[in-house]
Formats: C-alpha cells, structure tokens, sequence
C-alpha cells in the first residue's frame, strides 16, 4: 500500500490520500489523473485494469484503489 501512497502523491502532492474518500467525486482526480494512474498501477503491480473497472467506485479512495488492485492480482 505503500507503494500506492507514493504514486497517487506524484500525480496529485497536495491531497491527504490518508483521508481523503472522495477523489473522483471530489474532482481530486480528473481523468488525465486516472489514465495516468492506471498506467502506473499496472506498470508497477503487473496488473491489467480493464476498461470496465475505470469507474468512480474504484478510486474514490486509496483503499478502494487498493481493493482493487488486490482483486486483479488474485484474478490473473
């Protein structure tokens, strides 16, 4: 989870990721922020996050974010 934290701070520093719970919802992350996210997460994770996994219930929060990763990796 570590690792998430210091991606999401390279695409957007002056967000508490710790906290916050409303990254799309909140427009902390547009969508350049996202595509660039998914390409670092699957990049750094070695995951594929399908088209239909690009939705604002699955990055709303770094948990969330990381309940998804976790989820990819146990389905590859």
């Amino acid at each position: 989870m570590e690792k998430l934290y210091e991606i999401l701070e390279e695409i957007q520093p002056e967000v508490d990721f710790t906290t916050c719970r409303n990254l799309v919802d909140g427009h902390y992350l547009d969508s350049l922020s996202i595509l660039s996210l998914v390409a670092e997460l699957e990049d750094t994770f070695d995951i594929v996050i399908p088209t239909v996994e690009i939705i604002p219930a699955n990055f709303n929060s770094a948990e969330d974010i990381w309940a998804m990763i976790i989820r990819l990796q146990e389905e590859a």
